[in-house]
């Protein structure tokens, strides 16, 4: 397998971890009463801002892996992987992976550079592969 599908892999599986870890304190604040329910009105509880800060840091990795798996298919379809490319996806995964502490404990401005090393890697495997 090549380091670009690799890293969508390991990227798929960061998703996950930073679903359960919005998921279990949302449970614990909200209670299951809410959290099991078809969320139809809001909750009666406030999540804790850490809380909320861990679910809009998933909610913005889910964006940020529609991009990131793009650029993994126009690399790998287009046959264009290269060190550079491969680079470029180990250096997406790292910022995501330091994207949701920086998000979590609100450290400005490292969570918008973090993720700003994200996106423009991204960005250069797209163009790497029309090079």
């Amino acid at each position: 397998m090549s380091a670009e599908l690799t890293v969508l892999a390991l990227a798929a599986l960061l998703q996950a971890l930073q679903f359960l870890l919005y998921a279990v304190p949302a449970n614990l604040e909200l209670g299951p009463g809410y959290t099991m329910s078809a969320r139809d009105r809001p909750p009666s509880r406030e999540m804790s801002d850490r809380t909320a800060r861990l679910g809009r840091a998933m909610n913005n990795h889910f964006e940020g892996l529609i991009l990131f798996t793009i650029a993994v298919l126009v690399v790998t379809l287009g046959n264009q992987a290269t060190g550079f490319t491969a680079a470029c996806a180990w250096a997406y995964l790292a910022a995501r992976v330091l994207y949701i502490p920086a998000y979590a404990y609100n450290m400005r401005p490292w969570r918008s550079l973090v993720w700003a090393v994200g996106f423009f890697a991204t960005l250069s495997m797209i163009l790497a592969a029309l090079v």
